[in-house]
């Protein structure tokens, strides 16, 4: 996902993400509510500090690409952070809600009681895992940056909590489900509206070129917490302090 191939075949197919609308000629979130399980987000996450200073610098770069003006709605740095699990949201995360007004609670439990037996399941407690950065992808509607385990550990303890999450019957009965496999990445932004003049060629090389930047810059992620988080947008991530957390 981060050659220059899937580049030239990626911009052709971006589109204008909701996510965002112009209201009075600025660029807002919309609203789009609900639960995910993610690291926590970068304002809340001083273990690494340093590693999203770099990530803010290089979001510059990006932001600096001579492209057309507005083309990437950039996400504020304090939000920045890795999904481990998506979890529900927009019109089904509304209509279970609707559905059980006790939804809240009932997904912490479900997931803390998840936590405990996963925590009680494995050999021994082995300490934080760490993901690296590869580089620029390209989403239909978001650009980010892609992440590669450090080692095979740091991979199999995602999956191996995603398989639990997505299987099992009592989440699934509050209407969590999987709809993506996982791709680790750090969103940067989102795109705008699409000229219909857009260079397209351009920019796809010019992707190419930033990606040098990761070339020398082996910057990791140290993942030591999941936690359940709630979001009103796509710009800020909260969670009371009762909710369900799971510590590698």
């Amino acid at each position: 996902m981060t050659l220059p191939d899937s580049f030239r075949t990626q911009v052709q197919h971006i589109q204008e993400s909701s996510k965002f609308q112009s209201v009075d000629g600025v660029l807002r979130a919309t609203p789009f509510p609900g639960y995910t399980l993610i690291t926590p987000p970068a304002s809340e996450d001083p273990q690494n500090a340093d590693f999203y200073k770099q990530i803010e610098t290089f979001g510059q770069l990006l932001l600096e690409l001579p492209i057309a003006s507005d083309l990437i709605v950039p996400l504020p740095v304090s939000s920045f952070h890795v999904t481990l699990a998506d979890l529900i949201w927009d019109h089904a995360f509304i209509h279970a809600c609707e559905k059980k007004p006790d939804f809240e609670e009932e997904l912490n439990s479900y997931l803390g009681d998840l936590f405990s037996q996963y925590q009680k399941s494995r050999s021994s407690s082995q300490g934080p895992i760490s993901w690296q950065v590869l580089g620029v992808i390209v989403m239909p509607r978001a650009i980010a940056l892609g992440l590669i385990p450090k080692d095979e550990r740091s991979y199999e303890e995602i999956i191996q909590l995603r398989r639990l999450i997505y299987q099992n019957r009592k989440l699934m009965g509050l209407g969590i489900e999987q709809h993506y496999h996982f791709t680790a990445h750090i969103t940067l932004g989102y795109f705008s509206e699409i000229p219909a003049n857009l260079d397209r060629v351009n920019l796809s090389n010019l992707l190419s070129e930033l990606n040098q930047y990761w070339l020398l810059n082996f910057s990791e992620i140290v993942v030591s917490q999941a936690e359940v988080r709630k979001f009103d947008d796509m710009t800020h991530y909260y969670r009371q302090p009762n909710w369900a957390s799971f510590r590698f």
